[in-house]
């Protein structure tokens, strides 16, 4: 048997997007800047997939500006709007927990002279608002924050944290990571607050190599790709059509499923939950419950190194994660457990478990009945 529990690394290309592509990739395959028919008909798979996406967000077409991934989103929305809003501040402001992708240009940012203000969050991974609030300034112009830590599944509290800003420092913009929350729950931007949100293909059934950067109507921001001017000039390129058109797809097909997916999901975590903690030095991360995402679990295993654990399960047919596959394939200790207090001992005895729809109870019966053989087997080998 094979249990891929790894969703949140990346998720198997639905049959609907995949469908979609092909078509694309084999017969509908001409240039959207093409003045034929053909790149007509490429440019209308662009429009009909902004369409689905605009419509997920309660967004309008014109502000969705499709990347190559979550990556690119993440680095459009921070560089782009620090850069056309340089004149108004020198401050910026993220968390501790941040993934890579936002990390990066946050230093980055701080050797070109900008200040950045890393905000802490407490023991389940939550942002602290009086921490928000005491950072604030008049010169901030850009506040970064996770929706859904890629860790360990914490939902950070974006609406009140939106309001706060906005009275506190009205120049400023606020761009979300959606990428760990896009597809599993519903985000409304402009409820929220949000100026710029990011968004991956691959982390919601669709291809690789494509995602999308939401940017508020009348958004002050500027490109960091220049080119033939493709999108209104804010991502110069030829797009990558099958991919955004899979994309839109996949998008859609989440949303048509959101309320059946997300019952499933709590339903196979509050499962594994209840049988992983009987295990002997096996403790869960975070909060547990309907306030923290359906698909993410992080736990400690007391004694057994992560990669061992993970290297043991893969051997049995069950994928896991040591951390954030995003970052590279080399083990490093985890920014986000550091910041949550972690023991040092956990912290390099510390997996992930990521489910999707696709997943089944039988998978998970599996997966637990491996750890339990797996886990005292190991323990020998440590304990002394």
């Amino acid at each position: 048997m094979e249990a891929y529990l790894d969703n949140s690394a990346t998720t198997k290309c639905s049959e609907r997007a995949k469908n979609l592509m092909v078509q694309i990739l084999t017969e509908d395959y001409g240039n959207p800047s093409s003045l034929h028919n053909m790149g007509a008909k490429a440019e209308e798979y662009i429009k009909d997939a902004k369409k689905k996406i605009a419509k997920t967000l309660k967004a309008e077409e014109k502000e969705i500006v499709f990347t190559s991934g979550g990556t690119e989103s993440n680095n459009l929305a921070i560089l782009g709007s620090v850069e056309a809003n340089k004149r108004a501040g020198n401050h910026i402001i993220t968390t501790a927990i941040e993934h890579a992708s936002v990390e990066q240009p946050m230093k980055h940012l701080e050797e070109m002279g900008y200040e950045v203000t890393y905000l802490p969050v407490d023991e389940y991974g939550i942002l602290r608002m009086d921490a928000l609030e005491a950072a604030l300034r008049e010169d901030t112009i850009l506040v970064s924050i996770m929706h859904v830590n890629n860790e360990m599944g914490a939902i950070q509290p974006i609406e009140e944290a939106a309001k706060l800003i906005h009275a506190k420092s009205p120049k400023a913009l606020i761009h979300v990571d959606a990428i760990q929350s896009y597809g599993k729950m519903l985000i409304h931007p402009k409820k929220l607050g949000i100026d710029l949100l990011s968004v991956s293909g691959h982390k919601i059934h669709g291809p690789k190599g494509v995602g999308f950067l939401y940017i508020k109507d009348k958004t002050k921001i500027k490109p960091i790709v220049y080119g033939g001017g493709q999108q209104k000039g804010m991502r110069s390129g030829t797009e990558n059509v099958p991919a955004i058109a899979g994309l839109g797809e996949a998008a859609a097909e989440m949303y048509e499923k959101l309320t059946k997916n997300t019952e499933h999901l709590y339903a196979l975590k509050e499962h594994f939950i209840a049988e992983v903690t009987q295990i002997e030095g096996v403790t869960v991360n975070g909060k547990i419950g309907k306030d923290v995402a359906p698909h993410i679990v992080s736990i400690s295993v007391e004694d057994v190194r992560s990669e061992v654990l993970l290297h043991s399960l893969e051997e049995k047919g069950v994928y896991i994660s040591a951390g954030s596959a995003c970052s590279s394939n080399k083990p490093a200790v985890s920014r986000t457990l550091t910041a949550i207090g972690l023991k040092k001992n956990l912290l390099e005895s510390t997996v992930r478990f990521s489910f999707c729809a696709e997943n089944t109870m039988e998978e998970i019966d599996y997966t637990i009945a491996c750890m339990k053989e797996i886990i005292p087997f190991r323990r020998k080998f440590t304990r002394k």
